[in-house]
């Protein structure tokens, strides 16, 4: 059953204009891999005559003024976005109200299970590993009362009707993955990212979603989740991520790899900038702008950046 998109999302009647996106979660700084993967975002976006939005993703994890800083150092490496940002923080009847017509269209059911719980238990069949395995799906009513008089929190989960579905990914081609019954809102009642996300590029008109390709497993849960609102698909690109020297994603305790640590090194914007160009092919580039009229997705690099932060710069002459 479907659901009607003007209640899933904001209710306005005023087409938005397409628009691409970066939205980061509030954690603490962005390392150098969030900085590429964002001017890659507005590359993509920019380059194709779409708005650029920025979205600040704080139902969880959140370091206090942290979104700020991130704000700022997307500023100094030259990126710009459409007014305003967006909190998803200030957006929850949003989701509470695409979570009710899942309900109310027999889609949703509660789970008691904790964390633990679902790891020692068999992954769900065909589902990717760790997988929710329906342990709740059909609990009895008996059975949710016990649950709930024991004092359990009980999240909402999808009652998914498939176990895989397709996206088409503008760098990757067709991608085929697994969809499990997905958290909608979590025990402590905030509402889970795959919703939100969504939901909040529904209602924000984001046709196109650049991210880095470590995301492109949960695609398909979010495509899904979006065809059963009635919501359109965005197009997706997943890029490749920034690694270590050890081959492993690129983190903070990498060493000096955000823009703050670059720059107590003596190293300016504009230099991460330039390396951060140099990365995907683009040499001598003073600004994004500067690379639009070159910009063309099908000659990115398709492997990952592997990022020395011993050697990331040459000195400027």
């Amino acid at each position: 059953m479907s659901i009607d998109p003007a209640t899933a999302t904001s209710g306005s009647a005023e087409p938005r204009p397409a628009s691409g996106r970066f939205a980061p979660s509030p954690s603490g700084d962005l390392h150098v891999g969030n900085l590429r993967t964002g001017l890659l975002a507005w590359l993509f976006a920019r380059s194709t005559g779409r708005g650029f939005l920025m979205r600040v993703e704080d139902l969880d994890r959140v370091k206090k003024g942290a979104a700020e800083r991130q704000l700022e150092d997307l500023a100094a490496i030259g990126l710009d976005w459409d007014p305003p940002v967006v909190w998803q923080s200030q957006r929850l009847p949003l989701y509470e109200a695409a979570i009710e017509r899942l309900t109310a269209a027999g889609l949703t059911y509660e789970c008691f299970c904790t964390r633990r719980e679902i790891q020692q238990a068999v992954t769900a069949p065909h589902g990717p590993l760790g997988a929710y395995p329906g342990t709740c799906r059909n609990l009895t009513d008996q059975q949710i009362r016990e649950r709930r008089a024991e004092g359990r929190p009980a999240a909402l989960r999808l009652r998914a009707a498939v176990t895989e579905f397709t996206v088409t990914d503008r760098l990757l081609g067709e991608y085929r993955g697994a969809v499990d019954d997905l958290v909608l809102r979590r025990g402590d009642g905030t509402p889970a990212y795959n919703l939100a996300v969504v939901v909040d590029d529904a209602d924000q008109g984001i046709d196109q979603v650049v991210r880095g390709d470590d995301l492109l497993p949960s695609t398909p849960r979010q495509a899904y989740l979006a065809t059963l609102l009635d919501l359109p698909v965005p197009e997706y690109a997943h890029v490749p991520l920034v690694l270590n020297t050890a081959g492993q994603r690129l983190a903070k305790r990498d060493g000096a790899v955000t823009l703050r640590d670059r720059m107590a090194l003596g190293e300016s914007p504009h230099q991460v900038f330039g390396a951060l160009a140099a990365s995907l092919g683009y040499i001598g580039a003073n600004t994004p702008s500067d690379l639009l009229e070159q910009f063309r997705p099908e000659d990115l690099p398709r492997e990952p950046w592997t990022l020395d932060p011993n050697g990331l710069l040459q000195p400027s002459s």
